[in-house]
């Protein structure tokens, strides 16, 4: 039986190689840079909260962002945008909840 991809993926704030990643707002400015992509669409203010397909958070001292599944089905290029950030900054990705050992 196969199992059921997980309907939220992490991007961490660590390196491949285990450093945390700078500038220490990252975290806010690309959830900032997707809050437009929401359900229902952009509306008049919605640039003032994230959006509830990518929020900004942390797990001990490690700054998160939690990308749900519901982005790629609502735009595909979004959805590509954080991974090639995530990608691109060489940040570790998880499908499942981290568990960061406290510093």
């Amino acid at each position: 039986m196969a199992s059921t991809p997980s309907k939220e993926l992490y991007i961490l704030g660590l390196t491949l190689q285990g450093k945390t990643f700078r500038p220490s707002d990252w975290a806010e400015r690309l959830a900032g840079v997707m809050s437009q992509f929401r359900p229902g669409g952009p509306q008049p203010g919605s640039h003032l909260g994230y959006s509830p397909w990518c929020v900004p958070t942390s797990f001990g001292q490690t700054k998160c962002v939690i990308v749900h599944r519901d982005l790629r089905d609502y735009d595909v290029m979004a959805w590509d945008f954080c991974l090639n950030f995530a990608r691109d900054n060489e940040l570790q990705v998880s499908e499942t909840r981290p568990e960061i050992p406290a510093r």
